[in-house]
């Protein structure tokens, strides 16, 4: 087995999240250290997008800087991949754009 590849590989950005920010590139097998235990990473992770923490299932949400993002749509193995294909998004809008991408109050047909 690979050794592990350092616990800077995956950045934890608040205490309570259950996913990690890849750091770098980590392909499929790639062997991690996630809450101190080694984890071969199940598929590639591009660096800078999310991996699980833990396993989750759906209808758990997901917490990122220890807001909440989204909530599992299908199975997540730890160490996988957090994306659109299993994460449908929670944000809600704080702001409507016009047309012309300015800001607006009221009906923006006026």
């Amino acid at each position: 087995m690979p050794s592990p590849i350092q616990a800077s590989s995956l950045l934890l950005m608040s205490p309570e999240d259950n996913c990690l920010i890849a750091r770098l590139d980590l392909p499929a097998g790639t062997v991690v250290l996630i809450d101190g235990r080694d984890v071969a990473m199940p598929e590639h992770v591009r660096l800078g997008h999310k991996v699980a923490r833990r396993a989750l299932q759906p209808g758990d949400k997901v917490l990122r800087y220890g807001a909440l993002i989204g909530t599992v749509s299908a199975p997540v193995a730890i160490g996988a991949h957090v994306h659109t294909h299993n994460l449908d998004s929670d944000y809600i809008p704080t702001y409507t754009l016009d047309q012309d991408g300015h800001h607006f109050i009221g009906n923006p047909s006026k």
